[in-house]
């Protein structure tokens, strides 16, 4: 194939048969046969640089996701931490990994990891013992760091879809989630697959303390209804005797 470029380039086809080689036949084969040379040491040239750019993308793809790998590990060891800060903080870096995973892949296993911590076993603030100021402060430590995944997974799903950084086309299972609280409001779930099942919310012990779950938009149809309000605000019908009670006869004038 080279030669026969380097045939036609040179205009080979109009050389005249001659039965003496003279001084210019020669040197018209001379340049015919360097330029197939020169033709087949560059197809050689690219091959070879083609082939050492993509090792070298490989490469750079491979150290990415070593150094991706060891953020994500220090990440999800920081999240079971006792102090309140340092899980925050790996919320905060798992999100920023997120953002700069080298493949969808990796990407989804953020957020996977981010879901899971919502699924973990919560205790609301409905169901502490009165009068332990400790477990109410590691409580409201806790709801901290749940409210702040909910944000940002808020935050990123109103992103638009061709934004570097939008978490849409990605699956979010929040199966059988508490949410005490929490705002998904301006998200959309589009592209991707979102899951509320078995999800329930907490009752509080004060009408001031009523919190509803967020709604969220999603292509899948999912939406979640709105946390009833707490047992105390919750309205009882009055019975025959107390209803009978409620109204005191007139008075005479």
């Amino acid at each position: 194939m080279v030669f026969y470029a380097g045939w036609q380039l040179l205009g080979a086809e109009g050389l005249k048969a001659e039965h003496r080689i003279g001084s210019n036949t020669l040197f018209d084969l001379a340049k015919l046969s360097f330029g197939v040379v020169a033709g087949a040491g560059a197809l050689v040239a690219l091959v070879v640089a083609y082939r050492r750019q993509r090792i070298n993308e490989d490469d750079a793809l491979r150290e990415a996701t070593r150094l991706h790998t060891e953020r994500f590990t220090t990440a999800v060891d920081q999240l079971g931490n006792e102090s309140a800060a340092v899980p925050l903080g790996a919320v905060h870096a798992l999100a920023g990994l997120a953002d700069d995973a080298p493949t969808p892949a990796l990407r989804q296993t953020c957020i996977d990891v981010l879901c899971a911590y919502l699924r973990l076993p919560y205790t609301a603030e409905g169901e502490l013992a009165d009068g332990d100021a400790n477990t109410r402060h590691t409580y409201q430590a806790l709801r901290e760091v749940r409210h702040t995944v909910i944000r940002l997974i808020r935050d990123h799903l109103r992103l638009l879809p061709d934004h570097l950084h939008s978490w849409r086309g990605l699956r979010f299972d929040f199966t059988s989630v508490t949410f005490d609280g929490g705002d998904f409001s301006g998200a959309a779930f589009s592209g991707g697959k979102v899951t509320f099942r078995g999800r329930h919310s907490p009752t509080a012990r004060s009408t001031s303390a009523t919190r509803r779950s967020p709604t969220a938009k999603s292509t899948s149809g999912v939406r979640p209804s709105p946390v009833p309000e707490s047992t105390s605000a919750a309205r009882r019908s009055p019975t025959p005797q107390s209803r009978s009670a409620a109204q005191p006869s007139p008075t005479a004038q």
